[in-house]
């Protein structure tokens, strides 16, 4: 029993984050203030990774692909904002040889998936990290989604590079609780999207659910309160399924680290410890 508390202490932590809009959090933006505040401060309660993989809501792909340049460039993957959010830098280094561990777990799993040797960090990694980790230090592989949208299948990819926490590498999730950018001028928007965040809170981080009623819960959120006004397309709930399929091996209880104002909607973040 000790060494299966120990070993867990030992594990990599996971973290499911809000990235805001485009690089408004980067820009001093009024509607992110409660967000880039969490940002800046939950890299206090990860220790010291020596990698971070980070699965984006920006990236899909037929199959799982990584990137796996040494030293990838910033994909500005936004239209519409001011010059300087175009002239932003992140200088976090690439791991070649991290991208090849992580094709080779899913592999084990029979999950295709191949490294992209020149794919750049598009703005779901490169904004929230610029406020967790300024110093840009940390290596860093970019992960994509897959394009069938299949939420099982990432809670597959995610239980395939549970073996990723031993090593002492985080794995992040970018994308949002709420992902409507038409409803935002709803006036009962927030109303309705505080509907379906509670009922992921609850998936999530409610302790009186098991992790296999949490497992068919995120397969089929689509039947949840509010769910397709919350998300008419998934990819920004779905980085939420991997990290869950991350953790749920040790713990599928989630533990609830930001739930607040983001533009006049409620957003959470999500950490796994």
């Amino acid at each position: 029993m000790t060494d299966q508390v120990n070993a867990q202490e030992n594990l990599a932590p996971v973290l499911f984050i809000p990235h805001g809009g485009g690089p408004l959090p980067l820009l001093g933006d009024p509607g992110h203030r409660q967000l880039t505040t969490f940002l800046k401060s939950i890299a206090s309660e990860l220790g010291a990774p020596t990698a971070i993989v980070i699965v984006s809501a920006h990236w899909e792909g037929s199959q799982a692909t990584l990137t796996g340049a040494a030293n990838p460039e910033l994909i500005y993957d936004y239209y519409g904002f001011p010059e300087e959010s175009y002239a932003l830098q992140y200088s976090a280094v690439g791991s070649p040889a991290l991208a090849e561990t992580v094709r080779e777990l899913l592999a084990d799993a029979g999950i295709p998936a191949h490294i992209d040797p020149v794919r750049g960090y598009d703005h779901g990694m490169f904004v929230p990290l610029t406020l967790m980790y300024p110093a840009a230090d940390i290596p860093c592989v970019q992960l994509s989604l897959l394009s069938s949208l299949d939420p099982a299948a990432h809670i597959a990819m995610g239980r395939a590079l549970s073996k990723l926490r031993e090593q002492n590498i985080l794995v992040i999730g970018s994308g949002l609780s709420f992902h409507n950018l038409r409803a935002f001028s709803h006036a009962d928007a927030a109303v309705r999207a505080e509907e379906f965040d509670d009922w992921l809170v609850e998936t999530c981080a409610g302790v009186a659910l098991g992790a296999s009623e949490r497992e068919q819960r995120l397969i089929n959120w689509a039947t949840a309160p509010q769910a397709r006004f919350s998300h008419p397309r998934e990819e920004h709930l779905l980085p939420l399924h991997v990290c869950f399929g991350v953790a749920a091996q040790h713990s599928s209880v989630a533990e609830l680290v930001f739930n607040d104002d983001m533009m006049g909607i409620r957003v959470s973040g999500l950490l796994w410890r």
